[in-house]
């Protein structure tokens, strides 16, 4: 039944970002509001059902970013808009920011991998959707950039050492604050 659940999360999503996006001239500044109006939809058509099964945002995260891999768009960059939109969504829909943030960044890194693209750029590029995401519906932008900053490592440190060291050097020199979140965690 979960999986059931996901794989309708995921496929929902794709098809929603793909409707939004087709025909789109300007790709890169449409898929915050494409993700996060999917998402919301998403949201009220699943109900409560959704919040005691799964890590949503993780499955809305890899569902947007099949569907603008589809028309050709997937990039360290769309991880942005990606991520922006699905945090944004899930909080406008009134879920806590922490989950939405770990889930988002963290199936963000995890994606940026299997898809071959750059994981420290693209755990830069997480790390500032989650944060813009959150700033755009009024949340804490402090404790935003330290659960997704920390979560960016954690997912790194799952795929392996090298990935690690990547994503910690990129977000030291790519995220305000993050060179201080890192020295704070490691004390």
């Amino acid at each position: 039944m979960v999986f059931s659940l996901i794989s309708r999360l995921v496929n929902g999503v794709k098809g929603g970002v793909v409707g939004g996006l087709k025909g789109t001239a300007d790709i890169a500044s449409s898929i915050i509001n494409v993700v996060k109006n999917t998402t919301v939809t998403t949201l009220k058509e699943t109900g409560g059902f959704v919040k005691e099964a799964i890590d949503v945002p993780a499955s809305l995260v890899k569902g947007a970013l099949t569907g603008v891999g589809e028309i050709g768009a997937t990039t360290v960059k769309s991880l942005k808009g990606v991520v922006n939109g699905v945090v944004q969504g899930f909080m406008e829909s009134g879920w806590e920011q922490k989950p939405a943030i770990q889930g988002a960044v963290g199936q963000a890194i995890h994606s940026a991998k299997e898809l071959g693209l750059d994981i420290g750029e693209a755990a830069v590029s997480s790390v500032m959707g989650a944060v813009n995401g959150v700033k755009q519906v009024g949340g804490d932008t402090v404790s935003a950039t330290k659960t997704a900053v920390i979560t960016a490592l954690a997912t790194a440190k799952e795929i392996s050492g090298d990935a690690f060291n990547s994503v910690e050097e990129s977000l030291s020199a790519g995220v305000e604050g993050a060179k201080e979140i890192i020295e704070e965690i490691k004390n």
